[in-house]
């Protein structure tokens, strides 16, 4: 997964409307394109933002508003009010679009977009070069990474494996390498000494997993003696 750029897994093939577009056109043509979401462009072709069904169905819920009292309005913020009533009253995608956009240059690995697609809680990336629009990735588009084979790495010396394992270990602050200690042999990883608890050794099997040349993992350790935990 980790070679695969947005470029690999962008969809290329995409339906954008212009910021004029009615807001009706659009329901209609995500309902019958069966998408759920449109890109809308400038001129140019630069990405001004997406509307989504979300969009839609709020603008729909938009027509049952009630007018704020006016003891609420005192306090309501001017500025969002307008941006509300705009984006559940608007008729074009310029109104109600989303325009927080998350971008990614071609390059970017499926990795970092996947991180961004965590960290913003957003179900599209739009891969943007030069200001233009090139592509989209969708969250089925990322599965697609994990479906795709392992790259096989044959011909790494098992020291070299071994040391790239306790180096992974050392980041991670769960993975204890003063209890738990590691062989390779064949590309066969082996742990053993102390581990405090069942979630660390899922832990060290999928962090071995990752290590490039390692062909199995298998957990000899024991749990922690308490007499162990006072000195821990």
């Amino acid at each position: 997964m980790s070679t695969l750029s947005a470029r690999d897994l962008m969809t290329t093939d995409l339906i954008t409307v212009p910021p004029e577009t009615p807001v009706i056109a659009m329901a209609r043509l995500l309902a019958e394109r069966g998408i759920s979401a449109v890109p809308v462009l400038d001129a140019k072709g630069a990405p001004m933002g997406m509307v989504t069904e979300a969009d839609l169905i709020r603008r729909l819920a938009g027509e049952e508003d009630k007018p704020a009292s006016w003891f609420s309005a005192l306090f309501a913020d001017p500025a969002r009010g307008a941006e509300h009533y705009a984006r559940t009253h608007g008729a074009q995608a310029r109104d109600i679009m989303t325009e927080k956009l998350v971008t990614v240059a071609p390059g970017a690995t499926a990795a970092h977009v996947a991180q961004l697609m965590e960290q913003q809680g957003v179900r599209r990336v739009l891969v943007v070069e030069e200001g233009r629009l090139r592509g989209l990735i969708s969250r089925a588009d990322l599965l697609r990474a994990l479906l795709l084979p392992p790259e096989k790495a044959e011909g790494i010396p098992d020291e070299r494996i071994r040391a790239a394992v306790l180096a992974a270990m050392r980041k991670e602050p769960w993975a204890d390498t003063y209890y738990i200690m590691v062989d390779v042999k064949d590309g066969a990883v082996t742990f053993h000494g102390f581990a405090r608890t069942d979630a660390i050794k899922r832990g060290l099997r999928v962090l071995a997993e990752n290590v490039p040349g390692v062909t199995s993992v298998s957990d000899e350790t024991q749990p922690l003696p308490m007499y162990l935990y006072a000195a821990a």
